[in-house]
């Protein structure tokens, strides 16, 4: 059984990579050839500009969606971004099914892989689900289409959806397009490394832990975590079908944050209430965006770090940079600590995995690979508990680490008592962070690092799988929460000091710095998060782009990989 198990996994991973680069090689030649001034030029325009040219029919969606298939098959070659290619198809819906009058005609969009289009599979990277194609759009394909966007590529993720990398049996690795030795992100990696490249300017991912704001952070792209109910949920395929504690919720990638916000903004204008019960009925409000767009001073709150893992020099410097352009611009800028982010990481990695990582872990084959960081996660989740007891003993009093000791102690499957508890102990920590930022910060936003380092190395998750708190953190709160690139890895600037001393950090730390190396990872992007609260996605993205035009006063903003 065993054998014959693996076997079909094998076969179905050789299928559908046959089946890539066959669809690859027999596009039409209009995909094959190098790209012609005009179509430097329609990659060189904003989305909104585009759908302008549709509507006025200046230019065709076909025309757009060849030229942004060349660079995205291009983007393939170099890092292994793309799942499925839907260019044909993508060329018959253009004609016969978008709406050339809606707010997004026109626009090629990436999608992640967990998204259900008609007549492709949704396979998350697991074996098991290929062969099986839907026979509908979801909700997200099918508001893209009123609005007249095209879906035109799936990307790139890890299988259990829980990493910071994005590589499985199904598809293979997806490189970073600035280093091939490091991880573009995840889960929605393939996404971003893809809209770093240039190959798409739009692309919709995940993100339950950081999942489309860790990528945006390594690749150098723009993203934005919605809160839940703000965005569909239906018409998706997952790792962990049932896990609502820490709710994954679909959002918005981008190339600019010109783009970002024009197709957030277009995107809630087409109600998306009316395609998915689960989407709260509030409309795009304008008058908020106005307001924090014009608001003549700020009061930005700074957290400098979690109190877990301090952030990299890179990341440190980026941060820094943004909160120095802030103070030039006439912003009130101050340092905060908000309430215990390290209890948050406890909680919600707890509840995340409460089910003892068995969900996940049922949708394996015999033989199939595993991220190594989710591996290390059943690993301890595994370990027998008077091992794991004896090992926390030994961790807390012996080396001294409460930090790693307390996230080890209860890694255990939860009964539903333990978990109703957990729950309550996330609605306490959310109530108490909601009164901090109200009656103690009084801030407007606050920024913070995405994470601790630049993108990891590949495999490196075994070592940083635990320093994920920048951006978990916001998942248990469900604050609105978005990534600007800011600079790269400067060799010269970003080396740890000579006083670092890697011995007295907690495991969870040394996890993270092990990977770190300035002059390995020269050129990397480092973005900065921007944060606000609950269902503040107007407000987050208006002060984001005051972010980006403070630092193009001072010092500049990040400048982007340019189309090959």
């Amino acid at each position: 059984m065993a054998i014959s198990d693996y076997l079909q996994h094998k076969r179905d991973c050789q299928r559908k990579q046959s089946e890539r680069a066959s669809k690859i090689a027999t596009l039409p030649k209009a995909y094959l050839y190098p790209l012609a001034p005009e179509e430097r030029t329609i990659l060189g325009k904003s989305i909104q500009e585009l759908v302008q040219d549709v509507h006025k029919q200046i230019t065709s969606p076909v025309d757009i969606l060849r030229a942004y298939g060349k660079v995205a098959i291009e983007a393939q070659h170099k890092t292994n971004c793309v799942t499925e290619i839907l260019f044909p198809e993508a060329e018959e819906w253009s004609k016969n099914e978008i709406n050339l009058k809606g707010p997004l005609a026109g626009i090629p969009v990436s999608l992640k892989d967990s998204i259900q289009v008609k007549g492709f599979d949704i396979s998350v990277g697991y074996s098991c689900n290929t062969g099986k194609p839907y026979a509908e759009d979801g909700a997200m394909v099918k508001i893209l289409k009123d609005a007249g966007a095209v879906p035109f590529v799936k990307t790139n993720l890890p299988t259990t959806l829980l990493s910071f990398e994005s590589t499985n049996d199904v598809w293979g690795r997806c490189k970073n397009p600035h280093n091939d030795k490091y991880s573009p992100g995840g889960s929605t990696g393939g996404e971003a490394a893809l809209l770093a490249f240039g190959g798409s300017r739009i692309g919709i991912g995940s993100d339950v832990a950081g999942s489309v704001r860790a990528p945006a952070h390594f690749s150098g792209c723009y993203s934005l975590r919605c809160s839940t109910g703000r965005w569909p949920k239906m018409g998706m395929n997952t790792s962990m079908p049932g896990q609502e504690a820490i709710p994954s919720v679909f959002s918005p990638m981008a190339r600019t944050l010109n783009d970002l916000t024009y197709f957030t903004r277009s995107f809630i204008g087409m109600k998306p209430w009316k395609y998915d019960y689960t989407v709260h009925p509030l409309e795009w409000r304008d008058d908020v965006e106005t307001e924090y767009k014009e608001k003549k001073k700020l009061r930005v709150g700074v957290m400098r770090t979690d109190r877990v893992v301090d952030p990299s020099p890179a990341c440190a410097r980026a941060l820094d940079q943004v909160a120095t352009a802030l103070t030039a611009e006439g912003h009130e800028v101050f340092d905060v600590e908000p309430p215990s982010p390290y209890e948050a990481l406890v909680i919600a990695s707890q509840l995340l995995n409460s089910d003892g990582c068995n969900t996940f872990m049922s949708f394996f084959r015999t033989g199939e690979w595993n991220d190594p960081g989710a591996a290390q996660l059943v690993f301890y989740m595994r370990l027998p508990r008077p091992i794991k007891y004896l090992y926390y003993l030994w961790v807390n009093y012996v080396k001294g680490d409460s930090i790693w000791a307390g996230l080890l102690r209860y890694w255990h499957p939860k009964s539903a008592h333990e978990y109703w508890q957990l729950v309550g102990r996330r609605e306490a920590y959310k109530a108490n962070f909601f009164k901090w930022w109200s009656e103690e910060a009084k801030m407007d936003f606050m920024i913070t690092p995405p994470n601790a380092t630049p993108a990891v190395p590949h495999d490196g998750m075994h070592d940083a799988v635990s320093s994920c708190g920048y951006t978990f953190l916001f998942n248990l709160l469900d604050y609105s929460a978005g990534i600007i690139p800011v600079t790269h890895v400067d060799p010269n600037l970003d080396q740890l000091p000579p006083s670092f001393d890697f011995k007295n950090l907690n495991g969870v730390a040394k996890g993270a710095y092990k990977l770190y190396d300035a002059t390995q990872m020269a050129g990397l992007p480092v973005a900065v998060q921007v944060v606000g609260r609950r269902l503040e996605e107007e407000k987050v993205l208006a002060c984001m782009e005051r972010v980006e035009d403070a630092l193009d006063k001072n010092g500049g903003r990040y400048q982007l990989m340019e189309v090959e």
